[in-house]
């Protein structure tokens, strides 16, 4: 993707938290929900309190992005605009994060202890489909 074309719109789905006396039960996501593209793969990632990992593009991949454990700042800079906004997810805010293709993302863990994130990625990983910059290549979203 070109790197000053416009990605398609962000999208922010409040997820259901189904209360249980012998243990929660949290959504993820079904093939019926909008901002799903089809399944490659699911993967988790951490990130340590205070850290920032980032920047990085996919080309084709698009990213379903749930924080199951902690909280997690996700920054994402439109690179056609200059605009970086972020939006936080995890205990406070159980929702997913869908990230079309042509988006930059990172993303910093914002609680102690662990701050986990499941991607429900609709191909599999493919080092190729991805850019990476370093971390001061755009400014983090307040």
């Amino acid at each position: 993707m070109d790197a000053l074309t416009r990605p398609a719109p962000l999208t922010v789905t409040p997820l259901a938290r189904i209360a249980h006396p012998q243990g929660d039960v949290y959504h993820g996501m079904k093939a019926s929900d909008d901002g799903y593209a089809g399944f490659g793969e699911a993967y988790f990632t951490t990130v340590h309190h205070g850290v920032t990992k980032g920047w990085k593009q996919h080309t084709r991949m698009v990213m379903n992005l749930v924080v199951v454990a902690g909280d997690v700042t996700f920054h994402l800079h439109d690179a056609a605009t200059g605009q970086t906004v972020s939006h936080c997810l995890g205990t406070q805010h159980y929702a997913r994060l869908t990230v079309p293709p042509g988006w930059w993302m990172a993303f910093t863990g914002t609680a102690p202890g662990l701050n986990l994130v499941c991607n429900l990625a609709s191909i599999a990983h493919d080092p190729t489909e991805a850019v990476n910059v370093p971390l001061a290549t755009y400014p983090l979203a307040p």
